[in-house]
């Protein structure tokens, strides 16, 4: 059974980092981060291969965020630098059995989410 449970959500101020986790169980797969703002529709953030040799990025968050994994602990990982208002949003883990991919509907696992909220 595949389980998917995020964390390190919370408030931080513009210009700030977080780091959020993914706790994965059941497998090994291709991973993913997606948001969802208020009013807005889940979109994607960045992904990573199963051995982490592969990643892409949303050019919203290109330089600024880094996806990661540690295999041997079941955890993926996304770094947050320079934090901006529009950033704001509930935070998705995800995953599949396939490759990379941006689409949400390419993924069958998801974790419940993790409100990020950046103050200006």
């Amino acid at each position: 059974q595949v389980q998917l449970v995020e964390s390190g959500g919370g408030l931080v101020q513009a210009g700030g980092s977080l780091r959020l986790a993914c706790a994965f169980s059941g497998g090994t797969f291709t991973l993913g981060w997606f948001r969802q703002a208020p009013g807005k529709e889940r979109e994607f953030v960045a992904s990573i291969s199963p051995n982490g040799g592969a990643k892409q990025y949303a050019d919203s968050v290109k330089g600024r965020f880094a996806i990661s994994r540690d295999n041997a602990k079941n955890t993926m990982y996304l770094q947050m630098n320079i934090l901006k208002p529009e950033d704001t949003a509930v935070y998705y883990c995800s995953g599949r059995g396939g490759l990379l991919s941006t689409f949400s509907r390419d993924y069958n696992y998801w974790g419940q989410g993790t409100q990020v909220t950046v103050s200006s």
